[in-house]
């Protein structure tokens, strides 16, 4: 069993930035990759960025050059650095681990940008 839980959300004024935070826990051996996905009211979920267990990274093109996704291997965390924030990214992120076919998912954490 693979445990996520997030933090780090909250309101913001557009041109803001917020960091955020996800702790894994539990069976998590031969993981293949962790990221964040996003998902505004009315809206599909939507992935954000993800980091393979090597450190590829991959982004969203909307948050191209304003958002940063680390890990940390040790800790088993994986953070998302959102600077230059705008309204549109609004909404509820959740944080992603995908290992031997399995993805699993925290509670998700709010993320208001105000214009």
């Amino acid at each position: 069993q693979v445990q996520l839980v997030e933090s780090g959300g909250g309101l913001v004024q557009a041109g803001g930035s917020l960091r955020l935070s996800c702790a894994a826990s539990g069976s998590i051996i031969s993981i293949n990759s962790m990221g964040w996905y996003r998902q505004a009211p009315g809206k599909q979920r939507e992935l954000v960025a993800t980091i393979t267990s090597g450190g590829s990274t991959n982004y969203a093109d909307s948050v191209k050059g304003r958002f940063t996704i680390s890990g940390d291997n040790a800790k088993k965390m994986v953070y998302l650095q959102m600077n230059s924030l705008k309204p549109e990214d609004t909404g509820v992120y959740y944080c992603n681990l995908k290992r031997l076919g399995f993805a699993y998912w925290g509670q998700g954490t709010q993320v208001t940008v105000s214009s």
